[in-house]
């Protein structure tokens, strides 16, 4: 294997740390979604009905923040 010159390490370094970004923030933003809906479920007593509405918000908003990052590059 050859060995990278400092600005290929750099390169992998920020490509690595801008797909680290975006997998955490679509897991925030999903879970967050989801918690949000269990919790409005269990205070108003209703099926996965804010479940279903809050996860696709989330899901929405990990998308956009995806394409927002990528945007950034």
């Amino acid at each position: 294997m050859p060995k990278l010159t400092s600005e290929e390490r750099k390169d992998i370094a920020k490509a690595m740390s801008i797909g680290s970004q975006m997998a955490i923030t679509a897991v925030v933003c999903i879970v967050f979604g989801l918690l949000l809906g269990y919790g409005l479920d269990r205070l108003f007593n209703t099926s996965p009905i804010f479940i279903i509405i809050f996860s696709v918000i989330g899901c929405a908003s990990a998308i956009k923040a995806m394409i927002d990052i990528a945007r950034k590059i």
